[in-house]
């Protein structure tokens, strides 16, 4: 069993920077692909990036693309996400995954976070 732990949260100005960690428990970390992905009030919960186990691959969505940037330490059992020139719509709850099925689908993923809240004020 995974437990996957983020930090790095918080409030920030629109056009600003965060980055969020994800702390992973377990042997396997190495071996599996992690994500970020991003839930606002009333809405699903959206994929924002994913990176392969060697870290080697990432892959981005749009909406994100340039401006954030995934990362891991498989030293450290860490995943981050770096999120630079904020926007007000990136504002929600952002979530850590791990061991997908297909790297986009929520739905296929064997490990999730609690969450932590990203808040982009004007």
């Amino acid at each position: 069993q995974v437990q996957l732990v983020e930090s790095g949260g918080g409030l920030v100005q629109a056009g600003g920077s965060l980055r969020l960690s994800c702390a992973a428990s377990g042997r396997f970390f190495s071996s599996y692909n992690m994500a970020w992905f991003r839930q606002s009030p009333g809405k699903e919960r959206d994929f924002v990036a994913a990176i392969s186990g060697s870290g080697g691959i990432t892959y981005y969505a749009d909406s994100v693309k340039g401006r954030f940037t995934i990362s891991r330490d498989n030293a450290k059992n860490t995943v981050y996400l770096q999120m630079n020139s904020l926007k007000l719509e990136d504002t929600a709850v952002y979530y850590c995954a791990g061991r997908p099925v297909t790297i986009t689908d929520a739905r296929t993923y064997a490990y999730w976070g609690q969450g932590t809240q990203v808040t982009v004020s004007s």
